[in-house]
């Protein structure tokens, strides 16, 4: 059974949801506004003053769960879907930081090989262009693209240490 409290409350909803939409103007926010509004009136049910009226009561609640959650985001900084950025929910920040630097470390390998084979290299490793796109782009043929491929590959590991 429901008092008169909960009965104002559930009436109110309806008018709450508007003026939640007209402070953040997205509809799952402004229902998740409404939730924190009534489970803070029910949990602060016992400090409400039944002299006064109910609505602009919750009113204040809301708008005031809408400061509190605007400056929550500000200080939170920008969030990201996982549902629609996958990549976006593992981030480990150490290995990100190893994969800048390996990648700091091939870029620097990589300018110091004599240009034909570091063309090739970026455009097969880098562009996945095939033998033959490779080999058209650089008007040669086809078999000089694979060996300047391997030899530059052979050279850009040795510089990296990975022929250990």
């Amino acid at each position: 059974m429901t008092d008169r409290f909960e009965t104002d409350l559930i009436e109110a909803v309806p008018a709450l949801r508007r003026y939640a939409l007209s402070l953040c103007r997205r509809g799952d926010v402004a229902d998740d506004l409404v939730q924190i509004t009534a489970e803070r009136a029910m949990a602060g049910r016992r400090g409400y003053d039944p002299a006064t009226a109910v609505r602009p009561w919750l009113f204040r609640i809301l708008r005031n769960a809408w400061i509190d959650m605007t400056r929550r985001q500000i200080t939170r900084g920008t969030e990201v879907d996982v549902h629609e950025m996958p990549e976006a929910a593992i981030y480990d920040g150490s290995r990100a930081s190893e994969a800048s630097l390996a990648l700091r470390e091939t870029e620097a390998a990589l300018a110091t090989l004599p240009a034909d084979q570091r063309e090739v290299i970026r455009l097969v490793c880098f562009e996945e262009l095939s033998y033959a796109e490779a080999a058209e782009v650089l008007e040669i043929p086809k078999g000089t693209v694979m060996s300047r491929l391997a030899r530059g590959r052979v050279a850009l590991a040795e510089k990296l240490g990975l022929n250990r």
